[in-house]
């Protein structure tokens, strides 16, 4: 086993690092209070080739592998994980758009997201969904070489910012669940469509909110795919995405676990620092123990993707184990810093209300438990 980085790998980490740490760090607290993530920081990404480097060169990706993907996403997230949704939805949508859109719609939009240029949300979960994804009501009603798109997604990230949505609408029957779905991309600008934002407790940088279609008229180019082949276009896609997000909460938690590593070698208390206490540092020592431990399990799912191989169950461990894991090491850290860890003017409380989210969203505990129990030993460990 060779646990090493490629040169370009690190050359790669190196742009990334110092463009986050230079430029996106500084801001984190700002962009919460602000409420949006700033243009200007996403076409710079794009420049560097931060956003989407897997995909094809053919649209500007550099075609790096899902490792360098999750290189990436590390050294983004250690300095804001809301602006690491960029990476994730641009590697996601991409590679979505890039592999079974129309070449002319792929053509135009992929080279936009990779670019910075263009913000693309992913509008699947509906009112009475959640962990049910595949219950779907929005309808999409074919006329002529146009569909109608008409219903409700709610829960959607970026949902204010986006400036196309990949939306999940019903053309069969709903007996037929996810077999009957199909996706399109669809301009935020179209007549018809109307947002709403939800006011949430963390990643105020990224919103959430509703995104409401009231008869909006797509041309049969903005279908994805093939009529029902959506859902299992997306739910193939978030065996990668999940392993993205492991190493998007889990670099949150590390920049807190080196801020108080630092801070308890500086803090006095009885006439010793902090580091002098074995009750101070153990649980330190445990949470870096378990950082490790997820963020290999990650590059193994990362990894197993490059090569072609299953991971479904891999993806669905990083995706339960690590936000949880992430919250628990920055809800610690939080504690050993004492009073000025509750106050707002230390980053750990927007770390930890930001990694909460993502122990929500994209898939529960629950259910990529179940995910794992159907790869062990198959349907039978599903409930429906």
């Amino acid at each position: 086993m060779d646990f090493d980085f490629t040169p370009e790998q690190e050359a790669m980490r190196e742009a990334a690092r110092r463009f986050a740490r230079d430029k996106l760090a500084p801001g984190y607290a700002a962009r919460e209070a602000d409420g949006f993530i700033d243009r200007v920081l996403v076409r710079e990404m794009g420049a560097l080739g931060l956003i989407g480097p897997e995909l094809p060169q053919r649209f500007g990706g550099l075609e790096a592998g899902g490792v360098t993907a999750g290189i990436v996403m590390e050294e983004v997230s250690y300095a804001d994980m809301n602006v690491g949704y960029i990476c994730l939805l641009g590697s996601l949508l991409g590679i979505l758009l890039s592999s079974h859109a129309r070449a002319d719609v792929a053509d135009v939009l992929v080279p936009r997201i990779i670019a910075g240029d263009t913000i693309v949300a992913l509008a699947l979960t509906e009112p009475g969904g959640g962990s049910d994804a595949a219950n779907l009501t929005m309808s999409a009603r074919r006329e002529g070489t146009s569909y109608v798109l008409r219903g409700e997604k709610t829960s959607i990230s970026l949902a204010l910012q986006a400036d196309h949505a990949i939306v999940f609408a019903r053309t069969g029957q709903v007996g037929e669940r996810a077999r009957g779905v199909t996706a399109f991309v669809v301009p935020m600008d179209a007549p018809g469509v109307s947002r709403t934002s939800f006011s949430d407790v963390g990643s105020a940088a990224v919103g959430r909110g509703s995104i409401f279609f009231d008869d909006v008229r797509v041309d049969e180019a903005c279908r994805i795919g093939h009529d029902g082949g959506g859902f299992h276009q997306v739910m193939n896609g978030f065996d990668y995405s999940r392993a993205l997000i492991g190493l998007q909460v889990l670099a949150a938690a590390r920049a807190s676990l080196d801020e108080t590593w630092a801070y308890i070698t500086e803090r006095q208390a009885f006439g010793n620092p902090l580091a002098k206490y074995q009750g101070v540092t153990e649980p330190l020592a445990e949470a870096e123990t378990l950082l490790s431990a997820a963020r290999l399990l990650c590059y193994k799912a990362l990894w197993l993707r490059d090569q072609g191989r299953p991971h479904t169950a891999e993806a669905a461990m990083c995706k339960w184990w690590a936000p949880k894991t992430a919250f628990e090491t920055a809800h610690r850290c939080l504690l050993t810093h004492g009073h000025a860890g509750f106050s707002r003017d230390l980053p750990h409380q927007q770390r930890m209300r930001d990694i909460l989210g993502l122990m929500i969203g994209d898939g529960t505990e629950q259910i990529q438990k179940m995910i794992i129990a159907r790869e062990k030993v198959g349907r039978i460990a599903v409930p429906y």
